[in-house]
C-alpha cells in the first residue's frame, strides 16, 4: 500500500473550500463619458509621475480600462495631458 504524501493532502484541502466570487465594481459614469476631451476625469487614473494606474487600482471593468488608456494616450498625443 503506497505512502500518502503531503501533495495529495494539500489538494484535498484546496477542494473543499470553496471561494467567494469577487464582488463587481459600481461604476458611476458610462463608457461614453471617456472621451479624449475629458481631462479632469482621466486625471483620477493617472499618477503624479504620469503612470496609468492598472485596474487592480481602479476597480474598473476590462473594456472600460481599455478604453480610459486609449482616452489617455489620446490626450498625451494632443498634449492635453502630460
Amino acid at each position: 500500500m503506497p505512502r500518502k504524501t503531503k501533495l495529495e493532502e494539500k489538494k484535498k484541502r484546496r477542494s473543499a473550500v470553496a471561494r467567494t466570487p469577487r464582488p463587481k465594481p459600481t461604476v458611476d459614469f458610462t463608457i461614453d463619458a471617456i472621451d479624449y476631451k475629458n481631462v479632469p476625469m482621466m486625471k483620477q487614473y493617472v499618477t503624479d509621475n504620469g503612470r496609468i494606474l492598472p485596474r487592480k487600482y481602479t476597480g474598473l471593468p476590462a473594456p472600460f480600462q481599455r478604453r480610459l488608456t486609449l482616452a489617455i494616450k489620446r490626450a498625451r498625443h494632443m498634449l492635453l495631458m502630460k
